[in-house]
Formats: structure tokens, sequence, C-alpha cells
């Protein structure tokens, strides 16, 4: 981790508003997690074979007003797949425009636990930032999945321990439960997303990851010396692997 505190970063968001009488409980019923009293937590809105339509950061803004926070190309499917299941519940489901702004700061905000380091996530902030792309080291030494590159219709929600961070075993029943449910009392997946030690330029997301002769994964993220990739259970923490031509090790 950083030897000091890094500078705020933008980061790009789509925002998705659910208020009304029934807001909270709708949303207990869809998401995989609880809207917490306040503060925020993690959850995934999921396809009933547990596949993620989208991740979200759930900020419960009011006793009746829950802001959904996702990535930007999925603004559009999280409104339309909750309104599209709302029936009679007496909630509104609409888009909002923010900007979002991360400070790892103890500074008013939005907790957010995706780059290893307390941080929150403060929407329209008028102060100087850099951009997202300094936000992608810390991401991926927090082994945080992101849509588009860890998630995926290849992966389950626990592969990416998702299951940890954003899933409650103990809430109601909801879109998914079931195969989350069955996932964990097997207690077994065969491949988890891992930080790897990366000698060299960053490879390419898909590069294999070799032990021996034997391929044992995929890259899906990386930057200059970090790579995240999905790993066989298998393969020792010690193991010496590569990655394309280069050296890599679990990190």
């Amino acid at each position: 981790m950083p030897a000091v505190t890094p500078r705020p970063a933008r980061r790009s968001r789509a925002y998705v508003r659910v208020s009304g009488p029934e807001a909270v409980d709708y949303l207990d019923r869809m998401l995989s997690n609880d809207v917490p009293e306040e503060g925020s937590t993690d959850a995934l809105l999921l396809t009933a074979k547990a596949r993620v339509i989208a991740p979200v950061l759930v900020w419960r803004r009011g006793p009746d007003d829950v802001l959904l926070l996702t990535e930007p190309e999925l603004g559009d499917v999280l409104r339309t797949q909750l309104t599209r299941m709302r029936f009679a519940a007496k909630c509104e489901i609409e888009p909002e425009e923010h900007t979002s702004t991360i400070v790892f700061e103890p500074v008013s905000g939005i907790p957010n636990r995706d780059y290893g380091l307390p941080a929150v996530e403060v929407l329209d902030a008028d102060i100087g930032a850099d951009g997202e792309e300094t936000l992608e080291p810390l991401r991926i030494e927090a082994a945080t999945p992101r849509f588009g590159r860890e998630i995926d219709d290849r992966m389950l929600p626990a592969e990416a321990g998702l299951d940890e961070r954003a899933v409650s075993f103990t809430k109601g029943c909801y879109p998914g439960q079931e195969p989350i449910a069955r996932q964990r009392h097997r207690g077994k997946v065969n491949r988890r997303l891992r930080v790897l030690d990366v000698e060299g330029p960053p490879p390419a997301p898909e590069t294999a990851v070799v032990f021996g002769e034997r391929e044992v994964g995929r890259v899906t993220s990386a930057v200059p010396g970090l790579a995240l990739a999905y790993v066989r259970v298998e393969v020792p923490d010690d193991a010496e692997l590569r990655v394309g031509s280069a050296a890599a090790r679990l990190h």
C-alpha cells in the first residue's frame, strides 16, 4: 500500500435513485445485500442463475431514499431491470446526474471499500482531483473486481470474492439466492481472483497464467508490476508462474 495518502481522484459512475414508502423493502427483495440503516454497503443485482447484472454501491440517503451507484455503462440496465420487476411496489426509480470523487481523507461522503484504504466517495465535489487511472493500482492491489473486466458472464460471485463483501446469507429471498446459497454450502470454487506480481510490461487481458506446462488462469486487469487474474485454487501460494513471456508470482 502507498506510504503517503493518495490524492483525490475522479471515478466514473452512473446513479439510480429509488425512493418512496416501499423503496427499502423493494430493494431488499431485489439485491443480494440488505439496504443499510445508514451509510453504504456493496450489493449485486443478479439473474436467477446468479450471474451479475450490476454491482452496486447502496447508499441510504434517507428513510425512504436510496441512491445506487454503479458502473457508467450499467445505469440504464440497472434502472430498466428494477423498473421491470417493480410491479405494485410503491417506489420511484429514476436516474440522477452527479460526479464522484474518491477521497482518502476523513471527510463527509459515501464510504467506499474498493481501494484497500479508508476512503469516501464525495458527490459533486468542487476540488482538484486526478484522473481515474490513478485509482487502478489501488483497485488491483485490493483485488476489487470491476464489471467488464473481472465481472462477466463467465464468473461466479464467489470466484471474485463478492460473496464476502456484497452478499448477505441471512436476508430474505432475492433473485439468484438459491445458486449463491448452494455454492456457499459446497464451500469450494475451482478458481479465485488473485493478485499477481508480474515482471515487465503489464500483460493484456486474457493473457494466460501458466504453472509448469499447464494453463491455470487468465489475466483480467494489469498495471506495471501488478495484475489481477483468475487462478486455479490448487496452485500453491509460492508457485513460480508465467504470464505471457514474463515471470510472475502470487502477491
